[in-house]
């Protein structure tokens, strides 16, 4: 396969996607800044406030939402970039979420996709790898981010497409949370980046033989460390998985 190829792993009609070369190769440029080069404001200029939620004024319908934990100081931050299922929204993630990022620590930026899903779920990396990267920008401008702790993860579509960028941007994203991912876009392999993965076993939108044990046996046969966590649910994300991939996420 050629650098700029992609193409899907070999799960099932269910679950199994190809694309061929695209123009974008899925690369992130965004990078944590060094202690002392960040603003040191609490929120981005620019932003609108939304209770504990902060607007980063990217675009006017579909913005991406930035939210500290309350125990937040100082000290860089663990940091997961949370990504929403197809048909979904930002703001539908933090009821996911719910009181998981303050127990844990860490900060959350779930961005939207610039459609009704990512890119690359139907046809190819691009405007929303784009809008990705100028919102973890405008983060990293304005809060000290840990960058051994930040982590890219989703639900569902957002789940697969976490995994598909964690691998490509594995330099940047040391953990990947994936929670009910359906397969994964295999692109240019960069750094060795670890996996939380969890899914439902009466899961019956992305059944789990076809699609979360699949992608986890195929990661690790590949070198990845990957914690698999299978339950007993449907196409969902209960609270303690959720608390978990957290906990996973903040561990240091």
């Amino acid at each position: 396969m050629s650098a700029g190829a992609v193409t899907s792993l070999a799960l099932s009609t269910a679950c199994c996607h190809s694309w061929s070369t695209l123009p974008s190769d899925g690369r992130l440029k965004a990078r944590p800044r060094s202690p002392g080069n960040s603003s040191g404001k609490p929120f981005p200029l620019g932003s609108s406030t939304v209770g504990r939620q902060t607007y980063l004024g990217l675009d006017r319908d579909r913005d991406a939402i930035l939210q500290l934990p309350k125990s937040a100081t100082n000290a860089p931050l663990p940091l997961l970039l949370f990504l929403h299922g197809a048909t979904q929204s930002a703001e539908d993630m933090f009821e996911y979420l719910d009181s998981a990022p303050d127990e844990t620590g860490v900060a959350i930026l779930a961005p939207n996709a610039r459609d009704t899903t990512w890119d690359a779920i139907t046809g190819s990396f691009g405007p929303d790898v784009d809008f990705i990267n100028r919102a973890l920008e405008r983060v990293f401008d304005s809060v000290a981010i840990d960058p051994a702790r930040l982590a890219v993860g989703g639900f569902s579509d957002g789940a697969s497409y976490a995994i598909s960028l964690g691998l490509i941007n594995g330099d940047l994203f040391k953990r990947v949370a994936a929670f009910s991912a359906g397969f994964v876009i295999d692109g240019a392999a960069q750094g060795k980046p670890r996996f939380f993965i969890s899914h439902g076993t009466q899961d019956r939108i992305l059944p789990i033989d076809r699609c979360g044990r699949r992608v986890a046996a195929d990661l690790k046969r590949r070198g990845y460390d990957v914690t698999f966590r299978e339950f007993d649910g449907r196409h969902e994300i209960p609270g303690d998985v959720m608390r978990e991939g957290l906990r996973w996420v903040a561990s240091t």
